[in-house]
């Protein structure tokens, strides 16, 4: 037997059993919220005096914008990269780590 977690609220028609399917669907993860959490990442992490991993918080937003001007989905392995690059400089219980972890859910990272 195995155990599924979901964490926010989800939605979408569930068909469990042989052949069955399932579909997920997780609100609040659009990508206007994505790009607020990215620009406000970049504020937080210039803020905390962090300019280097405030840059790779501008390569996410950058994606982000270039991703909705060109109509397409974000490279989530750019955006993975940098999440962890920044994830992996700022220090336990810092505002910007918070965002950035927040930023992954968004992205399903």
């Amino acid at each position: 037997m195995s155990t599924f977690n979901f964490h926010g609220e989800i939605s979408g028609p569930s068909n469990f059993g042989d052949g069955g399917k399932i579909e997920i669907h997780q609100h609040g993860s659009s990508p206007a919220d994505a790009l607020r959490l990215a620009t406000e990442l970049v504020r937080q992490l210039r803020t905390e005096n962090q300019p280097t991993l405030a840059d790779q918080a501008e390569v996410v937003r950058g994606e982000l914008v270039r991703a909705e001007q060109e109509q397409r989905p974000a490279d989530r392995g750019r955006v993975r990269q940098a999440l962890e690059t920044i994830s992996l400089g700022l220090a336990t219980g810092s505002g910007g780590l918070a965002l950035a972890q927040e930023l992954g859910r968004a992205f399903g990272l």
